[in-house]
């Protein structure tokens, strides 16, 4: 039987979804697609300089998958910024903070 999945916690949505070269019309790039817990790990890690053991326990998961969220969204970033292209961001298996996050943690209640 396979492993419960459970959701990564996040604080909340970006500011904004979209980002794009400035004088470039959305409809001539190409775009990658970053998803919440990508950009939730960015932000606990790069702008609010968490350890990664930190920022996963904040987003509840592991350490080591936390390591493979944060690389994934760091291929990302530098494939729109060396390549010029959109990055919107948006999906993924994320439950907003202050929810359960899982099955797994929903059957150990009371």
């Amino acid at each position: 039987m396979p492993r419960p999945f459970c959701r990564r916690r996040i604080a909340g949505r970006p500011g904004a979804s979209v980002f794009k070269p400035l004088s470039v019309p959305l409809l001539d790039l190409e775009e990658v697609v970053m998803t919440l817990d990508e950009f939730e790990a960015m932000r606990l890690a790069d702008l609010d300089g968490l350890y990664q053991e930190q920022a996963a326990d904040r987003m509840n998961v592991s350490r080591p998958t936390f390591s493979r969220i944060i690389d994934s969204a760091h291929r990302k970033m530098a494939d729109v910024l060396v390549h010029g292209k959109a990055l919107r961001i948006e999906g993924g298996p994320v439950q907003l903070e202050g929810h359960r996050h899982c099955r797994r943690h929903d059957e150990e209640d009371p």
